[in-house]
């Protein structure tokens, strides 16, 4: 148990090295697009194009995952991210800034399913969620971090911030090649439906209905998480430091729900029950932002809304890994694809918007959350036999 706690904490340690580095370059897009002339439609593509990288990998790399192991693809993962953000620091045009984030997608596409399933392998079904929810807390600890540090880089450059997030991802590669060992793959006994083979397992029924919420999840997320800086910066003129005050006092708040509350309300209604209310909280504050006006009360919607996001996130993770048995790659590859699929769409969409009205992504965001609650409600009717844990 010891040894699995160190390991916990060193696999936490590169994720939260590994976010730093992504959280410190949100408070200098707004300066970097008006230092080139992008409109938000490009931003939201550059999001996009992030995410359908992603997408386009995550099939393959959840198989690799399983087949050559997970501290390969965590390193690997980590040295491909770092490149991206030293092309994205150097680049000058938008051919490279777009080439930096296909890197970016596909360091992603092989670190989370990695990291999932490196978890679910030293974990029981007891402590997953736990664990999973320190997990999410250490992302969003390195968002909290980030986007301060990288206010505070940025009064020295513009691009600073994204060479240093390319030396903390080819540090955390480092440490993690030195300091992680490849775990035993335990799993516990899970009944599986085995009658769908290769990616027809998609379509299994204890995993389709899941996968189709996280795509709608992260449809409705990302039209609101690419366009938040823009927003800000347009609509009430914030600057970097005060884009990174918000993002890192919403996140702070956040990670503590889900270091104090995560796994207390997993076990208590379940992780169904948890993402469906989380769904409704959020699709409301999403709305709400639309009319707050001074300072303060955006830091304090924005505060409020990360709490249902970061409970969401682990939520349909430790469900996934508990109904997962031996095909954790598996879906930790398939969660990373829905999610991209989402992430394509959501910045697309939000960019077109925000170009009409600065307020439409955020609208449009909340519809598609209420969806979202929606359909994880008839989910929820439709296996009234509730156990807590699943």
């Amino acid at each position: 148990m010891k040894k699995e706690s160190i390991t916990l904490g060193l696999l936490l340690t590169n994720l939260l090295i590994a976010f730093l580095g992504i959280g410190l370059v949100i408070p200098v897009m707004p300066r970097l697009m008006n230092e080139l002339h992008i409109s938000g439609t490009v931003v939201g593509y550059m999001v996009a194009t992030f995410a359908m990288a992603q997408l386009l990998i995550s099939p393959l790399s959840g198989r690799w995952v399983d087949t050559f192991g997970r501290k390969k693809m965590i390193v690997v993962g980590l040295i491909i991210f770092s490149s991206s953000e030293f092309l994205f620091g150097i680049g000058q045009t938008l051919p490279v800034l777009f080439a930096s984030r296909i890197l970016g997608g596909i360091s992603a596409a092989f670190i989370m399913p990695a990291v999932t399933a490196f978890i679910a392998d030293i974990t029981t079904m007891e402590t997953r969620s736990k664990a999973l929810g320190f997990m999410s807390a250490a992302i969003s600890t390195g968002f909290i971090l980030g986007p301060g540090v990288g206010g505070f880089l940025a009064t020295h450059g513009t691009r600073v911030p994204f060479f240093f997030a390319g030396g903390l991802a080819l540090f955390a590669a480092i440490f993690s090649f030195i300091a992680l060992r490849e775990p035993e793959r335990y799993q516990e006994a899970v009944a599986e439906d085995v009658t769908k083979p290769g990616l027809k397992r998609i379509f299994a029924r204890h995993y389709f209905i899941v996968f189709i919420i996280i795509l709608i999840l992260s449809f409705g997320l990302a039209s609101f998480e690419s366009i938040f800086s823009l927003f800000v910066d347009h609509k009430f003129g914030f600057t970097p430091k005060d884009i990174a005050i918000i993002i890192t006092g919403g996140g702070l708040v956040g990670a503590v729900a889900q270091v104090v509350l995560f796994d207390k309300l997993a076990r208590t209604i379940g992780e169904k029950r948890l993402i469906f209310f989380c769904l409704i909280f959020s699709s409301i504050l999403v709305f709400l932002t639309t009319f707050v006006q001074s300072y303060f009360s955006v830091l304090a919607v924005t505060m409020i809304i990360f709490v249902g996001f970061d409970l969401i996130r682990p939520a349909a993770t430790s469900y996934l890994s508990k109904i997962a048995g031996n095909e954790q790659g598996f879906v930790g590859g398939m969660n990373s694809m829905f999610t991209s699929i989402g992430n394509v769409f959501g910045p697309i969409i939000g960019g077109a918007l925000f170009d009409v009205d600065v307020d439409y992504p955020f609208y449009f965001g909340a519809f598609v959350l209420l969806l979202g609650a929606v359909l994880n409600y008839l989910w929820i009717k439709r296996t009234p036999s509730f156990r807590p844990n699943i």
